[in-house]
């Protein structure tokens, strides 16, 4: 089987963005420096207070703090170049849009995987009951391997996929209809065959994906066998109040995410770019809130932070 050399003529890509129409630019582009200001000063302030309050340093806000870092490269990888874009400067090289399609790639697994491993986290704390026991199963050298595994997965899950972009052809139109460089837009333009990036997709794409999704649905399903098992109405409260943040975050996630990259590369419409916007964007925004306002150990860090900071 010859090999196929990297012959295409574009050595750019235009983005389009999420809108087309000039009058609309500004709006966004005022828009979207207020959501990132948000993102990174909110996320900033969760990992400055996890890092500053003492009854805080257990595994739930290790990963949260691993979480909340994640996010701020995230949205970095994205937000910055969608500004640039807002401002008529369109282009991207072809290396700059696989560097940006790899660390979306790569770190929007890791934000995947450490929703499975605070779900397993929510219900060891759950399941036993001895805080001290727990700790022991919890274990810090534990916890930091379950995010190195989870950056680790995720980063050759992300190289996999530029790497099998990078053996396309593209040929005419450089015009990518979206506001990042992701995978479907550039299947779509590709003027050689797709048929093994789409296999991939359709199936390295279910380990990735669907199995953490799946872990996770078992996750909350044995929760939920364990906070049933507890007598006291208030003790039940208790647990459940422990998970509604993440359960809110997942369902976010996984929602927008399902809607994007599980339907046929023919149906790919203007609406993606939309569902895009809420898991690269709205979700990293509202973490701090969902963490913070939900949390009383989280609004009293903070509360902590805050008077540490005026005195």
């Amino acid at each position: 089987m010859a090999r196929v050399n990297h012959t295409s003529s574009v050595s750019e890509f235009i983005l389009l963005g999420l809108s087309s129409h000039p009058q609309d630019q500004k709006t966004l582009f005022i828009l979207f420096v207020i959501v990132y200001l948000v993102i990174i000063t909110g996320n900033l302030l969760i990992i400055l207070a996890i890092h500053s309050a003492p009854h805080l340093q257990t595994p739930m806000y290790f990963f949260l703090n691993s979480f909340s870092f994640t996010d701020i490269c995230f949205t970095t990888t994205i937000v910055p170049r969608m500004l640039v874009n807002f401002l008529s400067h369109k282009t991207i090289s072809y290396a700059g849009c696989l560097t940006q399609m790899y660390f979306i790639y790569a770190l929007g697994n890791t934000d995947n995987f450490l929703l499975v491993v605070m779900a397993f986290d929510r219900y060891v704390a759950i399941s036993i009951c001895d805080p001290f026991h727990y700790i022991t199963v919890m274990s810090h050298r534990r916890c930091v391997l379950l995010v190195v595994f989870s950056c680790s997965i995720s980063h050759l899950h992300s190289l996999l996929l530029v790497l099998l972009i990078n053996r396309l052809l593209f040929c005419d139109s450089n015009v990518i209809h979206h506001f990042l460089c992701d995978i479907n837009p550039l299947l779509k333009l590709s003027c050689s065959s797709t048929f093994v990036n789409e296999v991939v997709i359709n199936t390295e794409g279910l380990i990735t994906l669907v199995t953490p999704f799946i872990c996770v649905i078992i996750s909350y399903l044995r929760i939920l066998t364990a906070i049933l098992k507890i007598p006291s109405v208030a003790g039940k409260h208790k647990a459940f109040s422990t998970c509604g943040s993440h359960i809110t975050m997942v369902t976010l996630f996984y929602g927008s995410i399902i809607y994007v990259y599980f339907r046929p590369l023919s149906t790919y419409t203007v609406q993606d770019r939309v569902a895009t916007v809420i898991y690269t964007v709205l979700s990293s925004m509202l973490n701090p809130f969902i963490y913070s306002l939900r949390n009383k150990d989280m609004k009293r860090g903070l509360g902590k932070l805050m008077s540490r900071r005026v005195s």
